[in-house]
């Protein structure tokens, strides 16, 4: 079976070490995925689609400039995604993905 992932229950937030003295926090507001299942209900494959635009640290300063060519350069690259490459299940609802990233 496959699945749309319904982004008013889902979230993409991200932390990321700034200078090793803070944490950067934020989200992308905008993503869309499918998730396919097997009959019995295991994960079989995860695909996700990022707007790189809609990045969102709640700063706006910063977050013009993580959608600039220094970072995202989201103009160029307009879509962040993800395609699942091993899917390993742990028990108790969780999963570890493994996947193949492509941010530009």
């Amino acid at each position: 079976m496959q699945w749309n992932i319904d982004p008013s229950h889902t979230s993409v937030d991200f932390a990321v070490r700034h200078m090793a003295i803070s944490t950067v926090r934020g989200r992308f507001k905008k993503f869309s995925g499918t998730i396919e299942t097997a009959e019995d209900g295991a994960l079989k494959s995860l695909e996700a689609t990022i707007d790189a635009g809609s990045i969102d640290t709640g700063e706006s300063q910063r977050d013009g400039h993580l959608r600039s060519p220094d970072f995202l350069d989201a103009e160029k690259y307009p879509q962040i995604t993800f395609r699942s490459t091993a899917i390993q299940t742990l028990g108790e609802g969780r999963h570890r993905v493994t996947g193949d990233l492509t941010i530009r």
